[in-house]
């Protein structure tokens, strides 16, 4: 539990052991960003925050683990955490996790028929309003971020800005978790047909299928 909490120190030598064979998966302008193993498992990397950052008391690694943890005891599939280290030969914190299998649902939707895209739609919509009715506000809930597994479950990745709330999620958090799922067009188009996933998340929440189809469409792309 401390490690989890801290981190394992990483060397410098043994960051590059571990990482050797890796297939960088994604990065940007200050380096790399996620890495697939030889083995086939994940280390997503952070940033060392400056010295007066919330992040370098409680680092995105040690929360994306925190919250794995939190999601499996709701039952809500995702990501299994392997460690959490820090690497301070390359100012990063990191967390060590085997994915989550299947694909993302903008992978999946794509490929499937009316009828399909409309039974899939309905059943994010049931897993949002599940999330939210356990307290669960995660802000990156966008369509590239819930995967569809092999058996047809639905699971989250890349969670580490997500807040676990005691209650049910008030209508107005609620609201502006939708305003987050909007921020991509194509996620948009695929919210709004049919109306789908708004009659089906309304009827899950007890909330009016208007409400929730306005702030989608009202937030397309900001």
């Amino acid at each position: 539990m401390m490690r989890r909490l801290f981190g394992k120190r990483l060397s410098g030598r043994d960051y590059q052991v571990l990482r050797q064979g890796a297939e960088v998966i994604e990065h940007d302008g200050d380096g790399d960003k996620v890495l697939r193993l030889a083995d086939g498992s994940f280390l997503k990397l952070f940033m060392v925050k400056s010295r007066f950052s919330s992040a370098r008391l409680l680092p995105y690694s040690v929360r994306f683990a925190t919250n794995a943890d939190k999601l499996h005891r709701m039952n809500i599939p995702t990501v299994t955490i392997i460690n959490c280290y820090r690497i301070p030969s390359i100012a990063r914190t990191a967390v060590h996790y085997q994915p989550l299998p299947g694909k993302t649902l903008r992978q999946v939707l794509s490929g499937l028929n009316s009828e399909e895209r409309q039974k899939l739609l309905a059943d994010n919509a049931r897993l949002i309003a599940r999330m939210h009715r356990l307290g669960v506000y995660f802000r990156s809930a966008h369509l590239g971020n819930i995967v569809q597994q092999p058996d047809g479950t639905l699971g989250l990745i890349d969670i580490a800005d997500m807040r676990f709330s005691c209650g049910t999620l008030k209508k107005e958090l609620r609201l502006r978790n939708f305003r987050h799922m909007a921020r991509y067009e194509v996620d948009v188009n695929y919210l709004l047909e049919n109306n789908t996933f708004p009659s089906v998340y309304a009827e899950q929440a007890s909330m009016n299928a208007e409400d929730v189809a306005r702030v989608i469409q009202s937030s397309r792309g900001q």
